[in-house]
């Protein structure tokens, strides 16, 4: 008879909320395993949307976020508050999501209480240790503490064995993203948003657009709306939707470059549910972010980051996204090709998306029993 265990799920941001959703739902199902949720909320509201969304209700709430916080405040104050919990909660394994502060505090917190540390979305590496900046750091650190490494695909595995981590704590499951969702995107789902209302999703192709990347403020987020505009200027069936980052400084120069143009929908930064929907309706994507180079291709909409590099590479092999860089005349020359070459587009389109099929949280629930010895047989690992 298997004796009931606790495991602790700990994240602080927005898309940890979205990608750890599945494996708390997972786990709450679980007869055998009792689930306990900490947030450490260094984003607040974006956070707070996506619990009311999966209708999470954690059990600790350190609440550290506040105006001007600095990786120092998130890192000191999240690591003293949770001690405190796993102090009082005595779990018998915690679980920590990608790549941001709150994930290796919360594997460092664990480290130091001797609780084994389970990483969902083990393995990804840009190569750069200041670019994603703090993240790519945050990986590796949280790797080093790590026990059970769930990555999402074999390019994560080959990563972590690269580095020395033991083949038999790695778990090949696929991503937890693509679980959460699609449960989320639906073809009748109607928006609220006002200005997204009025947008002829049938007669103008929408660019989805969003940037927040730190390495990328100043001159580099400039070529890129500079490149946007002149996109936006060059076809007049497209209209170009930004939800526009809360960051003052990404906030001024795009206000100063695409304010003022037609067919650029600025509006606020949206809840998960009517962004992916949005992507859903979307023609194209351009972005800095991470999660979108994993999202986006599942719903066959091609991607062009905007960064120098990726610790996504496995998108650019398949072929759903491509690496643009920050400069205006590559964004410029590769958003044009994909809108006047429809076999160039369709090409990114039907690619194959290596990243899941939305059986990843009941992989890593496998993957936990067979680490506690509840199942013989390791469970088979994703493959695209």
């Amino acid at each position: 008879m298997m004796e009931k265990r606790k495991i602790l799920v700990v994240f602080g941001t927005r898309p940890e909320a979205i990608k750890m959703a599945p494996v708390v739902k997972a786990l709450e199902q679980d007869e055998h395993i009792t689930c306990r949720v900490a947030v450490t909320a260094q984003h607040r509201e974006m956070l707070d949307q996506v619990l009311h969304l999966f209708a999470i209700q954690p059990h600790y709430d350190l609440n550290i976020m506040k105006a001007g916080q600095t990786l120092y405040d998130i890192t000191s104050r999240a690591l003293l508050g949770l001690r405190d919990i796993l102090q009082e909660d005595k779990p018998d394994m915690v679980l920590v999501h990608g790549d941001t502060t709150t994930t290796f505090v919360g594997s460092l917190a664990a480290f130091y209480e001797q609780i084994p540390v389970g990483h969902v979305e083990a393995g990804l590496r840009s190569g750069d240790k200041y670019s994603p900046f703090p993240e790519e750091l945050n990986r590796r650190l949280t790797g080093v503490i790590s026990t059970l490494h769930f990555a999402p695909t074999t390019q994560a595995r080959e990563n972590l064995l690269r580095e020395g981590l033991g083949e038999d704590n790695i778990y090949i499951t696929g991503n937890t993203v693509i679980d959460a969702l699609l449960e989320t995107v639906g073809d009748t789902y109607e928006f609220q948003e006002p200005a997204l209302k009025k947008l002829d999703f049938q007669g103008q192709r929408v660019i989805t657009v969003t940037t927040h990347r730190r390495e990328n403020l100043g001159e580099p987020m400039r070529q890129m709306y500079r490149a946007m505009r002149d996109i936006v200027r060059e076809f007049p069936d497209v209209t170009l939707v930004f939800p526009v980052h809360k960051n003052p400084a990404v906030r001024a120069l795009v206000k100063e470059i695409l304010g003022a143009e037609e067919r650029v929908v600025l509006i606020e930064p949206l809840d998960y549910q009517p962004f992916v929907n949005l992507m859903n309706k979307s023609h194209l994507i351009l972005t800095d972010s991470g999660g979108l180079q994993e999202e986006a291709p599942s719903l066959g909409k091609p991607v062009l980051v905007l960064r120098e590099n990726t610790e996504r590479p496995e998108a650019v092999k398949a072929g759903t996204v491509q690496l643009v860089g920050t400069s205006y005349e590559k964004i410029y020359k590769t958003t044009k090709e994909l809108l006047s070459n429809e076999a160039a587009y369709e090409k990114m389109a039907q690619a194959v998306n290596p990243y899941g099929d939305g059986q990843t949280s009941a992989r890593i629930l496998e993957a936990i029993y067979h680490w506690w010895g509840w199942k013989e047989e390791k469970p088979q690992p994703f493959s695209r």
